[in-house]
């Protein structure tokens, strides 16, 4: 599949420069994080060189890219979540956060400070929340892959273990959602 070059693409960091941490994390309780596809957390730092395009120039490259389909803006929840029907992919587009990706009771989690121009892949099970919003106007634009069903919300209560179950059969990203073939996800 090709990019669709019908719209603009931003101009993005070349993928020999640009900064990538991948990250395996324990299970932590009902929390299953990395353990069952044993797909990474991928974290994209400095996608976009100077100045980070807005939120509409954002979206507009993602749905050119086609491999997500933006599905809102947001900060991100203060509260220890996951999902277990789509892997996520998040761009931040203004502010900086300290968030936490594992959970708060998970001594293999992985906290970071993150700002303008950088992306997360989370992949579904993987805990995450803001831990601190260190400018006051944090928010990212929330993607999910074309096709897949509508994310949930589970936080690693008794009970979920039915929709756990659903993440092993998710399919993984063949494109990367931000540079097509040969990005970092799609050598994850």
């Amino acid at each position: 599949m090709s990019v669709n070059t019908s719209k603009a693409l931003l101009p993005l960091t070349p993928l020999t420069s640009l900064r990538v941490s991948r990250h395996q994390i324990p299970p932590a309780g009902l929390i299953p994080n990395t353990s069952i596809q044993q797909k990474p957390l991928i974290i994209y730092e400095g996608v976009f060189p100077s100045p980070t395009p807005d939120a509409s120039e954002i979206e507009a490259h993602l749905n050119a890219v086609g491999v997500v389909k933006p599905m809102w803006r947001y900060p991100m929840y203060p509260d220890d979540h996951f999902h277990t029907t789509a892997h996520e992919f998040l761009v931040i587009h203004r502010g900086r956060a300290r968030l936490n990706f594992g959970g708060e009771a998970c001594p293999g989690a992985v906290v970071v400070e993150l700002g303008p121009g950088d992306a997360i892949l989370i992949p579904a099970g993987v805990s995450h929340r803001l831990v601190q919003d260190l400018d006051g106007d944090f928010e990212m634009v929330g993607s999910y892959m074309v096709d897949s069903d509508h994310w949930d919300l589970c936080y690693g209560h008794p009970g979920e273990e039915e929709h756990i179950a659903n993440i092993k059969h998710l399919a993984w990203f063949t494109r990367d959602p931000l540079y097509g073939d040969g990005g970092p996800a799609a050598k994850s």
